[in-house]
């Protein structure tokens, strides 16, 4: 997937790396070209100098071409307006904006724009915003039949216990990453949004799993 990242600090410069690493194209956008020191010389990807949210900009980022879009700059105003034009001009489907006031960052998500409003956890929430979907495996048994996975959680979820998750998905939730900590949950822990979690499940059941995960809670009376 090509991927354009707007704003090269610290969050900008490290999801960049990352992406690269994981095999996906990726440019940058900034407008102080100094700022592109930060990527390294190992960084093969675009570094355009310009506005973010300047669709010549977008266009020279290769936004056209775009699977994803994320705005990490240090600005709450161009980083909201940059997310839409992505989504809105040029129809990007995985777009996402770090937002500094988590006050904002509310009106912001009913404009459709997920928002990321944490700064410890930054790199690691626009990571699966941008490239959502399925299981992301951590560790595997040595004879591969159970692995630890981070699986991508529908919305849907939110608001309900871990117990009822496992029961219904038939894994063990393992501990949850929220705000940047990990906690290992309770029968009575329950799903807040921005959730990361970690599930120890068969490695024959993934599809399956992350089936169920992406679906939601079944019907109240519906087992």
């Amino acid at each position: 997937m090509h991927i354009v990242i707007m704003g090269c600090g610290r969050v900008g410069s490290a999801l960049a790396q990352t992406l690269e690493q994981q095999g996906h194209t990726v440019a940058v956008i900034d407008r102080d070209p100094t700022s592109f020191r930060r990527l390294g010389s190992s960084f093969g990807g675009r570094r355009v100098t310009g506005i973010g949210f300047d669709q010549d900009t977008l266009r020279e980022a290769g936004i056209e071409e775009a699977g994803a879009f994320a705005a990490v700059s240090s600005g709450d105003n161009s980083n909201i307006i940059a997310a839409r034009v992505a989504r809105e001009m040029f129809g990007v489907e995985n777009v996402a904006a770090r937002i500094y006031d988590p006050r904002r960052a509310e009106v912001y998500q009913r404009l459709g724009i997920p928002t990321v409003a944490t700064v410890r956890w930054t790199a690691d929430q626009m990571l699966r915003r941008l490239l959502p979907s399925g299981a992301e495996p951590l560790w595997r048994d040595p004879t591969g039949g159970v692995q630890l996975a981070e699986v991508h959680t529908s919305a849907a979820w939110v608001g309900h216990k871990i117990s009822r998750l496992q029961e219904e998905t038939g894994v063990r939730v393992a501990f949850v990453t929220r705000l940047g900590e990990a906690i290992l949950p309770s029968s009575q822990t329950v799903l807040q949004e921005g959730d990361l979690v970690h599930v120890m499940m068969r490695t024959d059941e993934v599809h399956k799993v992350e089936a169920a995960f992406a679906k939601g809670p079944e019907e109240e009376g519906g087992h």
